[in-house]
C-alpha cells in the first residue's frame, strides 16, 4: 500500500493550501501536487497528496471519499507509484541516432549549391 492518494473532481479554483488544510483533517500532509494545464496554467481538477503514513492515507480515503466540497463530490483513491520509463543513456559527445555528425551534411547556407554541383 502507498501513503500517496489521488484526489479527483476538485473545483478548478481550489488552491494547494486549501487542499492541504482539508486533507490535514485526516493526518499529517507531507506533500501536495496539483498538476496544471500547460497552455492555460490553471489546475486540471485533480491532485496527489502524500501523507506521513499509510494509515493516515487510508483514513483520508475512508472519511473524505464522496465528501462535497465547493459543490463537487471528491473522489479519493490510493495512488499507485508508477515507475518512470528509463531512457537509454548516451555517451557524451556521441551523435544522436539519425543525425549525421561532423562527417555528414555540411551546415550553413545553401547559397551556390547548384553551381558547385555543376562544376
Amino acid at each position: 500500500m502507498s501513503n500517496k492518494i489521488f484526489v479527483g473532481n476538485l473545483d478548478f479554483s481550489m488552491t494547494e493550501g486549501e487542499l492541504r488544510d482539508l486533507m490535514s483533517e485526516a493526518g499529517d500532509v507531507v506533500e501536495v501536487h496539483m498538476p496544471t494545464d500547460r497552455e492555460t496554467g490553471r489546475p486540471r481538477g485533480f491532485a496527489f497528496v502524500r501523507f506521513a503514513t499509510e494509515e493516515q492515507a487510508a483514513k483520508a480515503v475512508e472519511t473524505m471519499n464522496g465528501r462535497e466540497v465547493s459543490g463537487r463530490n471528491l473522489r479519493l483513491d490510493i495512488a499507485e507509484d508508477r515507475p518512470r520509463p528509463s531512457r537509454p543513456r548516451r555517451e557524451f559527445g556521441s551523435p544522436r541516432p539519425g543525425s549525421f555528425g561532423r562527417s555528414g551534411k555540411p551546415k550553413g547556407s545553401r547559397r551556390g549549391l547548384r553551381g558547385k554541383k555543376r562544376s
